[in-house]
């Protein structure tokens, strides 16, 4: 953004006494998750150069680092530092400009624990990511407070780009457990993100069957979900199990029944290590769950397996 003399002039007298400016206050109300309004607190600290760091502006946020008693790696009132909201925000100019600073750290995180790169891995701003995953002291491993990392973000959030930046580091664990105890695999399995899913499958160091703490893996969780392209990824692969069971002892099968994902079921029901009569802690079977809730094209690719064996009538409905 390029501005005039006197358009420059205004906006540092502005940003030189924004932390106190109702303006301030407006914004962070807009872009905080309802979770997180309590965090806008007196004194507010979101800075000018908070500000400038925030919506991109080149020109002022080079003006307010070089001026005197300006702290550049000043935490507002969220934790987050100008570098931070910058990332945050894919403005890949103002974090060069930021990270050039020797007294700005780019790992230092926010009141969610979150560092920059972190924000970045969760919005998808893969020329951010880049430069900060330049700066040698970068950690692309750091937890948040939800037990999350980096590469398990972008995994939720489906940034093939920026996962595959990720696990281009030598020192990214692609199989690491983060919330719900849930692999980088589990979450896009999971969120239904193809192309995540056949990034970290082409890794031999990717458990394709490693659960999560409900002890549900990541086919199950995509047949959870009707993920039917996740499913079909899943099952082209020769170690992983169509029949591993959750804590309640449901397979991929019976979830995908109970959600009357009909797509789902018939790719499992082509395995023929696919037992359709495994029934779950509560007795049910895939076919029972089938006909209570009434999924009738789901009941007649059941009872297309020959092997298939009448439903229990007296089966109570599963809390």
């Amino acid at each position: 953004m390029d501005l005039s003399d006197y358009a420059r002039v205004l906006a540092l007298e502005l940003l030189n006494q924004y932390q106190d400016h109702i303006s301030a206050i407006s914004l962070l109300e807009q872009v905080l998750d309802p979770r997180h309004i309590g965090f806008i607190a007196t004194p507010l600290l979101f800075s000018g150069l908070h500000y400038a760091s925030f919506f991109g502006i080149v020109e002022l946020v080079t003006e307010l680092i070089n001026a005197a008693g300006y702290e550049v790696g000043q935490q507002d009132c969220t934790g987050r530092t100008p570098l931070a909201w910058a990332a945050r925000n894919g403005h890949e100019r103002v974090v060069k400009i930021l990270l050039e600073r020797k007294n700005v750290d780019p790992n230092r995180t926010d009141k969610n624990n979150l560092t920059p790169l972190g924000w970045t891995a969760i919005k998808g701003h893969e020329g951010v990511v880049k430069l900060l995953l330049e700066q040698e002291n970068v950690d692309p491993n750091r937890l948040d407070k939800s037990g999350e990392g980096p590469l398990g973000w972008a995994a939720i959030c489906g940034h093939g780009g920026v996962a595959k930046l990720l696990l281009g580091q030598g020192d990214v664990n692609p199989d690491h457990p983060g919330r719900y105890d849930r692999t980088p695999l589990g979450n896009a399995a999971m969120e239904g993100h193809e192309e995540v899913v056949k990034l970290l499958l082409e890794r031999g160091d990717v458990d394709p069957n490693r659960p999560d703490v409900y002890d549900r893996t990541p086919l199950g969780n995509a047949a959870l979900k009707g993920h039917k392209g996740v499913v079909k990824l899943l099952l082209e692969r020769d170690n992983v199990d169509p029949n591993r069971p959750d804590m309640n002892d449901r397979t991929p099968l019976v979830c995908a029944t109970m959600g009357g994902h009909e797509g789902v079921v018939k790719l499992l029901l082509e395995r023929e290590e696919v037992d359709p009569n495994r029934p779950d802690k509560h007795g049910g079977t895939p076919l029972s769950y089938a006909c209570m809730e009434g999924y009738g094209k789901v009941v007649q690719l059941l009872q297309a397996r020959k092997s298939i064996k009448p439903p229990d009538t007296q089966l109570p409905h599963p809390l």
